[in-house]
């Protein structure tokens, strides 16, 4: 699992340290034009989130074939709903917050694709591919972060906000593939294609982000007949670890592929918070994230004493994008 790599600890480690940097910086060296009017803060949230066109997807190539890659591919769709809560407090000069989503969709939207290009005299020729429902079982996308307000150091005029933030998050998929249809030969021929009754294969996908980034906030206060309206931006990138594990039901044994693999990932996040009362807003925000790691491909299969491993065209990536709507409530 994730946590026995010997990485992740280290930048946990690192990461903490920075903060606390950070942290007595921002308590020691108040420059002399900074507001000092720091004031404590508190906010929780009711989060509503819906994905689309996003996937974790993953390939390998064939060792024993120089140049034969990708041999397999397998793309698994993340469209679903996911519901959860949030919570900001600190102080208006540095603040942490955290954010636990789960999956409320049973039934993710699209098909996961399977593709095998096993002719080893014709490498690009696709030879099976099968379409599955997939269904996602409980799953989560769990974030924390710590930002620290520097606009005003920089000078500038106070509707503007400017904040680095550092941060980890973790997502964790669990898909059981079902009631598919396999084509053998994918171009097609006399054999018909054949149907996968039942649960076909069950993934599982984690991946760690440890994030650095920037975000961004504009108070354009009242503007005319319009409620109170904050537009607020983040960008970040983020190291990552990711593992997977594949289990084809329907195969002989007990057949289990394993990833581990690291890489990163940019992400862009976009909304408007609107005041709705005094401490009541409503928000909206869209955000899009794309992550890329390569590493190692393992198989095992104790009922033919099966163990494996190799590095050749292994990849895993995930394209995220989605919508999410919430309601803070704010206490000071």
């Amino acid at each position: 699992m994730p946590g026995k790599t010997g990485w992740r600890p280290r930048i946990i480690l690192t990461m903490m340290v920075l903060a606390a940097l950070v942290c007595c910086g921002a308590a020691q060296a108040e420059p002399p034009t900074a507001d000092r009017s720091i004031v404590k803060t508190l906010s929780v949230e009711g989060r509503l989130r819906n994905t689309f066109r996003s996937n974790t997807s993953f390939e390998f190539g064939d060792p024993k074939v120089p140049g034969h890659t990708p041999l397999s591919r397998l793309e698994f769709p993340l469209n679903a709903w996911w519901a959860g809560v949030g919570a900001r407090g600190g102080t208006s000069r540095l603040s942490m917050g955290i954010e636990v989503l789960r999956s409320v969709t049973g039934e993710a939207s699209g098909y996961q694709k399977d593709s095998d290009w096993e002719d080893d005299a014709d490498r690009h020729s696709l030879t099976t591919y099968s379409e599955s429902n997939c269904r996602l079982e409980p799953s989560y996308v769990v974030t924390g972060d710590i930002d620290l307000k520097i606009g005003d150091w920089l000078g500038l005029p106070s509707p503007f906000d400017l904040r680095p933030v550092a941060g980890i998050r973790w997502q964790r998929f669990v898909m059981i593939t079902h009631d598919g249809t396999q084509w053998y030969p994918a171009s097609g021929g006399a054999q018909p294609a054949e149907e996968l009754a039942g649960d076909s294969l069950r993934f599982e996908q984690i991946y760690w982000h440890y994030y650095l980034g920037l975000r961004t906030a504009w108070d354009m206060g009242h503007r005319g007949f319009l409620p109170p309206i904050v537009l607020f931006l983040q960008g970040d990138w983020a190291m990552v670890e990711g593992i997977n594990e594949d289990w084809h039901i329907l195969r002989a044994g007990r057949r289990i592929t394993r990833e581990r693999t690291r890489g990163d990932a940019w992400h862009i996040l976009g909304g408007m918070k609107i005041g709705l009362a005094k401490n009541l807003h409503a928000k909206i925000e869209a955000d899009y994230l794309r992550l890329q790691t390569t590493g190692s491909h393992n198989m095992t299969n104790p009922l033919f004493n099966t163990d494996y491993s190799f590095e050749y065209g292994v990849k895993v990536w995930s394209e995220q994008m989605g919508v999410t709507m919430s309601m803070e409530w704010a206490f000071k």
